[in-house]
């Protein structure tokens, strides 16, 4: 009777796996459809996956007859690059500060940083935008890197791994020589390669998909992000879904590529920063 229970639950839970996964996965699909169809077709109201007139001419435009695209996607590659390094960096440098070194205001400091997780971004976006008007930074690259260069959450994330990072290869490397930095740099971040492969995911899909910073700050259509790029091809009386559905298969192939590099990180990573 247990084993029919078990049997049983354990259809029911792949069924329902299965139907999330469907759910899931069918917009995607539809979307990647929809990039080799012309716009009369994906207009017309069918909901078919398999294009009637399958069309490279999408792709063709989007590279070709629209100048600013690779524009685009270098300006969205470079912000999301810079913030992904500048993160893994200076927050791996704060977490492993916080957790190893006693210094006045640690604590103080850590709740500070914990607060800081409270505040909604969309609450900071008006005074990092009048802060970016006095430096004279709107229309810069330094407009979107300079905000994404540390990220609270991820500190904390850092600090509870370093919390359970063993003291006595650090006092091994201090009798062999080395002094804080070099412990931090030689001992410490090549053994926290799990945590921050799931901090290089996080952060760069983050960069990589803001659309709400680029918006405020870049007015400047060829300093525009991808993101802010798609929603030119939306107009006023026509809105080009065969362009937006191509630009955004592109757009999302950078992300899966990140995730599948870092995959096998991924789980260990969070299982370790959890660990705490």
């Amino acid at each position: 009777m247990v084993f029919q229970q078990s049997k049983w639950g354990k259809a029911i839970l792949y069924f329902l796996l299965f139907a999330y996964g469907c759910v899931t996965v069918a917009p995607f699909l539809w979307a990647l459809s929809s990039s080799f169809k012309p716009l009369s077709e994906i207009v017309s109201g069918g909901i078919n996956f398999i294009p009637k007139e399958f069309t490279f001419q999408n792709y063709y435009d989007i590279f070709v007859k629209e100048p600013l695209f690779l524009r685009w996607m270098y300006n969205s590659a470079l912000i999301a690059v810079v913030a992904t390094v500048c993160n893994t960096l200076f927050n791996s440098m704060a977490g492993y500060a916080l957790a190893r070194i006693d210094f006045a205001g640690n604590k103080i400091m850590f709740i500070l940083i914990l607060a800081v997780q409270m505040i909604p971004g969309q609450l900071t976006i008006v005074p990092a935008y009048l802060i970016m008007k006095q430096l004279d930074l709107l229309n810069t690259y330094a407009a979107l890197t300079l905000p994404m260069m540390a990220n609270a959450t991820f500190i904390f994330m850092m600090r509870q791994f370093f919390l359970s990072f063993p003291k006595e290869l650090e006092e091994a490397a201090e009798m062999d020589g080395l002094n804080r930095f070099g412990v931090f740099f030689r001992i410490a971040l090549p053994l926290a390669v799990p945590a921050l492969a799931a901090q290089t995911i996080f952060v760069f899909m983050g960069a990589w998909n803001e659309f709400l910073k680029p918006l405020m700050f870049m007015s400047d259509k060829s300093m525009f992000t991808l993101t802010l790029g798609l929603n030119t091809f939306k107009g006023q009386y026509i809105s080009h879904w065969n362009y937006i559905m191509a630009a955004s298969m592109v757009f999302t192939l950078p992300a899966l590529l990140i995730y599948a590099f870092f995959n096998r990180f991924f789980i260990k990573g969070i299982t370790f920063t959890g660990g705490k």
